[in-house]
């Protein structure tokens, strides 16, 4: 059957168009290899705040190692607008992600709005036969119109502290606690976060950023691209969000402060204004590139920077870019970002500043270490056992353990789930 890759569904009837994804959908799931025989997880169901479309990072790097085994179904916050009735788009990705994107009319309560989230998420369950399923939440905000379904297991990966970011729902701290009394499994994105919330839950692990490091390394042999191909030498590029978390102020002086250096900025502009950046000559803005020609534009640098701010929404972060960068043989200078520090600043492997004049200093700093060859072999070194393969192992070594001793206490098994737990966290691999 061919692929359908955009449908729209009206739940108020239930159309031939729609009759015809659920026969492709179970003909899939026939086809996919579960995880484990019963008791077991035949598909993953998560939550997020993040578009899938936007920037390719943590979610996108752990659900597409789940959708080797089985069916994901990755359902967006809402998007509202001037809607004749609610609802839910949804299209294929890698033939076994559906991604769904709930369509709200705007003028929706938001009491109307949780209750048909709730009863669309309901059917869609039903109608594609989704059994045995995991709810993986990245927000706690879908809570609400999830919390009354059946899964097997519930996991919290908290990637960050989103009640700290720019424009936060005044529920989040509220649903988080409520999720974190549900789940099952709770993930954190960095150790500073675990540490943060580490007594919050009992079954709680930290599982920093991770990379591919296949994929980052191939910027060593590629071409400059077009439009960058242009900017001279030295280059010290950035990519990324660029929201409230960059240092502005920093940018601003570095590029004022060293017009021998052209900084290169890649990354989609977003909560701030525009017109707020720095606008100097040796500033270059590219603006967003897919995650497949990230290794291009790095491999064509001289010198990486985290140039992050210092406030609520970068102090539990655990940026994704500073193995990335180090994968591509680049020195990097960054902010006294916690996880930064520990441990790629105690290790000597990222140079640390916060202030302009610290920070230029560091890049001269940093230029001598292009060609520093030991400086090269310890990265390596340090980086061989980081990767997003051997992090979706390890939680998904402790999923399925936490699995098997919720069943084990549901039938009045003799297995401690404490031991079950402990011999599982003992063969993680956490980077």
């Amino acid at each position: 059957m061919d692929s359908i890759k955009v449908r729209e569904i009206d739940f108020k009837k239930k159309t031939a168009h729609e009759k015809l994804i659920t026969l492709k959908s179970s003909k899939k799931k026939q086809n996919t290899q579960t995880l484990v025989s019963e008791p077991g997880i035949k598909n993953i169901i998560c939550f997020s705040h993040l578009r899938w479309d936007f920037v390719f990072q943590r979610p996108q790097h752990l659900l597409t190692r789940w959708a080797k085994e089985m069916p994901v179904y990755y359902i967006e916050e809402p998007i509202f607008g001037n809607f004749e009735v609610n609802y839910l788009k949804a299209r294929t990705y890698n033939e076994n992600i559906t991604i769904i994107t709930p369509h709200i009319q705007e003028q929706s309560g938001e009491s109307e709005i949780q209750q048909y989230l709730e009863d669309a998420i309901k059917k869609l369950i039903k109608w594609n036969n989704i059994t045995d399923y995991l709810f993986w939440y990245i927000t706690p905000m879908a809570l609400p119109f999830s919390k009354n379904l059946n899964p097997k297991i519930v996991v919290y990966d908290c990637m960050d502290e989103l009640s700290h970011f720019k424009g936060a729902h005044p529920d989040m701290i509220k649903n988080e606690a409520s999720l974190l009394k549900l789940a099952d499994v709770v993930f954190t994105g960095g150790q500073y976060l675990y540490e943060y919330k580490k007594d919050k839950h009992t079954n709680i692990y930290p599982f920093p950023s991770s990379i591919d490091q296949k994929h980052f390394e191939s910027g060593l042999q590629v071409s400059d691209p077009e439009d960058q191909a242009n900017i001279p030498h030295p280059r010290a590029g950035f990519f990324g969000v660029i929201d409230e978390r960059l240092d502005i102020e920093l940018l601003d002086g570095l590029a004022q402060k060293m017009p021998h250096i052209n900084f290169v900025m890649i990354g989609p502009v977003v909560k701030i204004d525009p017109a707020m950046l720095p606008r100097h000559s040796n500033i270059f803005y590219l603006g967003q590139k897919n995650y497949s020609e990230l290794p291009a534009y790095l491999g064509n640098w001289d010198i990486a920077l985290l140039p992050f701010a210092k406030n609520d929404s970068t102090r539990f972060i655990s940026p994704t870019k500073t193995p990335e960068y180090l994968c591509c043989e680049k020195p990097v200078i960054s902010t006294s970002i916690r996880d930064v520090v520990v441990p790629y600043g105690e290790m000597g492997l990222v140079l640390i500043a916060d202030t302009v004049n610290d920070f230029a200093q560091a890049i001269e700093k940093a230029r001598l270490l292009i060609n520093d060859k030991n400086w090269k072999k310890k990265v390596r070194q340090v980086l061989k056992s980081n990767s997003w393969d051997l992090t979706w192992q390890g939680m998904k070594r402790i999923i399925m353990a936490t699995l098997d001793a919720k069943v084990a206490v549901s039938t009045k098994e003799l297995t401690p789930a404490s031991k079950v737990l402990s011999v599982a966290s003992s063969s993680v691999v956490v980077p």
